[in-house]
């Protein structure tokens, strides 16, 4: 099948660009893009691996509201150690117990503005 098109941002719309793209380049290892758009920054990208599409973040003037349709799903090895780094970076955990199914485990946490994502414990 021909293709309409390829994945090339990822726009994750939030409250500070800058504030958000640097908790993501941390958990990521990522370093962020230098290309800043806007004064303060509109827009605020994540360098990424060859053939993979652009981490972006847009400045929006609403809040979340709800539960995120599209998330990250981040592998880890260790949960505890994962979460930790979450946390010290401004993240939260927001489920007390990690789910398991189909032989996968994971921990539900969120970052500074609350969007969710999980830590999947690679094993």
């Amino acid at each position: 099948m021909d293709a309409v098109g390829r994945l090339g941002w990822v726009q994750i719309d939030c409250s500070d660009p800058m504030a958000l793209a640097t908790f993501w380049g941390k958990v990521l290892g990522l370093e962020l893009d230098g290309h800043h758009l806007g004064d303060p920054p509109h827009y605020v990208a994540l360098f990424s691996p060859p053939q993979q599409p652009v981490i972006s973040f847009q400045r929006v003037p609403e809040p979340k509201s709800g539960k995120n349709r599209l998330h990250f799903d981040v592998l880890v090895d260790d949960l505890e150690a994962a979460s930790a780094q979450i946390e010290a970076f401004g993240g939260s955990r927001l489920t007390g117990e990690d789910h398991e199914e189909y032989g996968f485990r994971w921990r539900i946490v969120a970052d500074p503005e609350g969007n969710e994502f999980c830590l999947i414990l690679d094993e």
